[in-house]
């Protein structure tokens, strides 16, 4: 290891946080925490690369689903941020009859 040059500072990811906005984003933020494990979910974060996949997405939509937010799973796969996903989801509303 010593042998190696020091890596380049471009090799690294440097997107910066940025808090989730509105309620639908703080929801999701706060539920993807939850399934991945992560303290903190910024909205250009990607539930894919966080450690996500297919059987977590399934967690994702039944948690959803509690919060009366709802969304496909192909959605997910194609808009895999945070924001992206937030701007797919829509919230249920139940009818109390």
């Amino acid at each position: 290891r010593k042998a190696l040059p020091p890596p380049d500072p471009d090799a690294f990811d440097a997107r910066r946080y940025a808090a989730p906005q509105g309620e639908v984003e703080v929801e999701l933020a706060a539920i993807w925490s939850e399934l991945l494990g992560h303290p903190q979910i910024g909205r250009h974060d990607n539930f894919f690369e966080l450690g996500g996949h297919s059987l977590l997405t399934l967690r994702l939509l039944e948690r959803m689903r509690q919060s009366s937010l709802s969304a496909d799973a192909s959605t997910l796969f194609q808009s895999p941020t945070l924001a992206h996903f937030a701007a797919s989801t829509k919230r249920i509303r139940e009818i109390v009859l």
